[in-house]
């Protein structure tokens, strides 16, 4: 299953699954931890969760909001992060702008 996968329930709703959120870099400076388990069904819900753990993280609500993301490998670029469906067992490597070239 891709991360673009549209798995749903027999009512059409989305399956939340599980998942791992791994944090590289000033992402994960901010985070305090590497990685963390989401149970999400869109790279937005996951985020959401993420935000919603880390609230008393300023820095890391900010970082998020320019980070790139790779979803089971896949980079998101400008996908609406709502359409992105997640798949069991995946990743979503968070990833901030990096200096240098």
């Amino acid at each position: 299953m891709t991360a673009t996968t549209d798995v749903r329930t027999a009512d059409a709703s989305p399956v939340r699954v599980s998942g791992t959120l791994r944090y590289w870099a000033a992402a994960k400076a901010a985070a305090g931890v590497a990685e963390e388990p989401y149970l999400a069904a869109t790279l937005a819900e996951a985020l959401a969760g993420a935000r919603e753990r880390h609230a008393d993280r300023p820095e890391l609500l900010r970082v998020l909001g320019v980070c790139s993301y790779l979803v089971d490998s896949d980079p998101v670029g400008g996908r609406d992060h709502a359409s992105v469906r997640l798949s069991a067992g995946g990743t979503v490597e968070v990833l901030p702008p990096f200096a240098g070239g």
